[in-house]
């Protein structure tokens, strides 16, 4: 009888024990974080990677028990918009979160969504991480906007230097999309080449973005012999096109871009052919990795079957904002108070090894903090994957 008792005592405490966290989850508020993105069409994997990345880390999180802001245990819920990188799709996103009370938003990733959503953020009270390059987004009197990576111009300058002084660059042609991004990621790349003394020998080559016959957009600048041809803001689908293209006119020079890339894509769309192709990395690397970011990119693969090595950048914005909160509880409803915090703030990097920090950045370029502080990582596509070309850092 006593045998019978413990063991109905223990099997009772035992579903007690291990009903615990699912009863804390239960108990905990909820903080909702917005996204407003690319998640379809030539664009997609620049949105996806942030999604995903930002689903990752607030399951974790919640497994964790929360995240705690104050006297408060919040789980995180991730509100998702998939603005098909059309502008008035953004504004209707932004509109969409600040109905639903949300006051921190990631996103979005082009240019025009980032700027058009500007006075919703605004005048609603909304602090949004944007993966877009305008500086007038990031300089006063704006300051609802927080550069989500590192900007071209930011990039830009470091790996035509690294080119001109590792692999004899001399001469560089660039060719863009004829849209706004492309088209200003062009104009930043030309000014800062000839900063650094590069000859530029094309820089006027535009493409409509559902071109599918890249022959005659790149024949005149491959007729024009640079030594490094910038795909200027080529989306991750028109990356493979564009480097199969020049490959088979015959260019055997270098070729690089400051967006992210998509290993599986290039190699889809490209195979050997994109071997050699440099862009922007996310911001790791295996020396730099931590324990965290490890295992982050082993949950985000479990969840989704796949990685882009895009998301280790990604996954910082969500990381950041949790952060300051934590900082300034008072800034979970006043993003005034997100803004006061901003230029003390400092907290543990957990994805980086050592004691690299958290901290806005960006004074350099915007004259106020309004940038993550993220490695900048350049890679180069080898055999089907990216290697680490070399690692910089945005003051």
């Amino acid at each position: 009888m006593q045998k019978r008792t413990f063991l109905k005592f223990s099997a009772l405490a035992a579903a007690t024990v291990l009903s615990l966290p699912l009863m804390a989850y239960a108990q905990n508020a909820t903080l909702k974080i917005g996204f407003v993105g690319v998640t379809s069409g030539p664009a997609a994997s620049w949105g996806v990677s942030n999604q995903r990345s930002m689903e990752t880390r607030a399951a974790w999180l919640n497994e964790l028990g929360g995240v705690k802001i104050g006297d408060k245990t919040y789980n995180i819920e991730i509100v998702p918009f998939d603005d098909q990188k059309d502008p008035k799709r953004a504004i209707a996103g932004m509109e969409k979160m600040a109905q639903d009370g949300v006051h921190y938003v990631v996103g979005p990733n082009v240019d025009d969504g980032a700027a058009a959503v500007r006075p919703v953020a605004e005048q609603n009270g909304i602090m949004y991480f944007p993966y877009a390059f305008p500086k007038e987004l990031f300089t006063a009197p704006a300051s609802n906007a927080i550069l989500g990576m590192v900007a071209n111009y930011q990039s830009g300058p470091a790996i035509y230097k690294f080119l001109k002084e590792n692999k004899g660059v001399k001469k560089v042609a660039f060719v863009a999309a004829n849209e706004s991004d492309p088209l200003s990621q062009r104009e930043s790349g030309i000014a800062a080449a000839e900063a650094l003394g590069l000859e530029v020998v094309s820089g006027n080559v535009t493409y409509q973005v559902d071109t599918t016959d890249f022959t005659p957009v790149l024949l005149p600048v491959i007729q024009a012999s640079p030594d490094l041809l910038v795909l200027s803001g080529v989306s991750p689908a028109n990356a493979p096109q564009l480097i199969r293209s020049a490959r088979e006119l015959g260019y055997t020079g270098l070729i690089s871009t400051e967006t992210g890339q998509d290993a599986s894509v290039l190699q889809e769309g490209a195979g050997e052919l994109a071997d050699g192709f440099i862009s922007v990395g996310g911001a790791s690397t295996p020396e730099l990795a931590s324990e965290t970011m490890t295992e982050f990119v082993d949950r985000y693969t479990k969840m989704f079957g796949e990685y882009n090595d895009e998301s280790n950048t990604k996954v910082y914005a969500l990381e950041y904002i949790l952060e300051t909160l934590k900082a300034n509880p008072a800034a979970i409803e006043n993003v005034d108070e997100f803004k006061k915090t901003m230029d003390t703030f400092e907290a543990a990097n957990p994805f980086m090894k050592g004691d690299a920090k958290l901290k806005y950045v960006g004074m350099t370029s915007f004259g106020q903090k309004r940038q993550v502080s993220v490695p900048l990582v350049v890679n180069e596509y080898k055999g089907g994957k990216f290697e680490t070309l070399f690692v910089g850092q945005v003051d």
